[in-house]
């Protein structure tokens, strides 16, 4: 605390002489020395130099003396007053200095520490594989469309000559929507179909497209989960046959795959939407557990195709006795199960950033240049 006298100093008089200013400026400056924290320091300043400090009271009195006093104690007041602030802030200084001593005496920072390593994002597999699988198409020619995932029932199923009482209108496979006030039923996509329906009827031929999408379906096993995604392929002109279909999935399997010459096979089969309709093999080897695309005796599903039924031509407004044309779906998900060796489709929807880091690739990498983490 100040020092309780010299809150008792009379104010100068205008008979104040120069010793009184000698003695005022040895006082002041031995508060402001005798201060050795900051906080103590910052107490003395408002007491000597505050508005009712004890140098601003004795500033004050300047006015009540005579002019040939004031000419002497003006001066030397400024004076004092100069050298007190020079005092304090060389004070203040030095104080700041011995603190900064103080604090750094007592903490340490052990730079041998490794650094934080920081997280990098991934491009999930599905997002991966769609993005291989597009870029390989638009070098086929292929164009993308899209189409909404709520889809009316004309669209999903009408259309695609799939009859009312069509076995995959059933409940436990198809998640049915609300009908609205005037009775019409809606889905969630069962198929993205429904947007080859849409560019049939808005685009006339020749069209030449690819449809990725999510779909839906009541299912869920290891290779089956409520939502998943496709891709699905159509080419309507007034030449193409079956031997372009099959020249096009092989150019594709062989390309996503990586395998020259992979075995393929075409095995009759039913659609709705297709006639004639296949079911499309890739060979593979099967051994000790392990699967190896492209050698060995087996054989392995992974798409569905045909010739797009006159029915659904018709229902689009195309006249089938001019066009014809070829339509194929395969599942996003499966390939990407097969090409990356994931075992469980279901670990692909579980957010588990720890699974991302694994399957997961860099985002700068691009897909041609790409290689799966081993």
């Amino acid at each position: 605390m100040l020092n309780k006298a010299l809150e008792k100093t009379r104010r100068l008089s205008p008979n104040t002489t120069m010793s009184n200013f000698a003695e005022l400026k040895t006082e002041l400056t031995a508060q402001i020395q005798a201060a050795n924290d900051l906080e103590k320091l910052e107490q003395a300043r408002v007491h000597v130099l505050g508005k009712k400090g004890k140098l601003t009271e004795q500033m004050k009195t300047l006015g009540s003396m005579d002019a040939e006093t004031r000419k002497t104690a003006g001066p030397a007041l400024n004076a004092i007053k100069e050298e007190i602030t020079a005092l304090i802030k060389t004070q203040e200084d030095g104080l700041k200095r011995q603190a900064m001593a103080e604090k750094l005496s007592k903490e340490t920072i052990d730079i041998t520490l490794p650094i934080r390593q920081e997280k990098k994002g991934a491009i999930h597999p599905i997002s991966r594989t769609i993005e291989e699988m597009l870029t390989i198409f638009a070098d086929m020619g292929f164009e993308v469309r899209e189409g909404p995932d709520i889809e009316d029932e004309w669209h999903n199923f009408d259309a695609l000559n799939i009859p009312e009482h069509h076995p995959a209108r059933e409940m436990q496979d198809t998640f049915f929507m609300p009908s609205d006030e005037n009775g019409k039923k809606y889905v969630l996509r069962t198929q993205t179909s429904g947007v080859q329906i849409r560019t049939m009827m808005n685009e006339k031929p020749p069209i030449r497209v690819v449809v990725p999408g999510r779909v839906y379906r009541s299912d869920y096993d290891m290779t089956h989960t409520p939502m998943f995604h496709q891709m699905e392929g159509l080419v309507i002109d007034k030449a193409t046959h079956m031997g372009h279909l099959k020249g096009t999935l092989k150019a594709f399997c062989e390309a996503f795959f990586e395998v020259d010459e992979l075995p393929i096979r075409f095995r009759p089969s039913f659609f709705p939407f297709t006639e004639p309709s296949a079911e499309v093999d890739i060979g593979c080897s099967r051994k000790d557990g392990g699967l190896k695309i492209g050698a060995g005796d087996d054989w392995l599903e992974i798409l569905g195709c045909g010739m797009v039924h006159p029915n659904v031509l018709r229902n689009c407004g195309i006249d089938p006795d001019e066009y014809q044309g070829f339509a194929f779906g395969m599942g996003v998900d499966r390939l990407a199960m097969l090409k990356f060796g994931i075992p469980d489709l279901r670990t692909m929807f579980e957010s588990d950033t720890r699974w991302l880091s694994h399957y997961g690739f860099d985002p700068l990498d691009p897909p041609s240049t790409s290689k799966k983490k081993s």
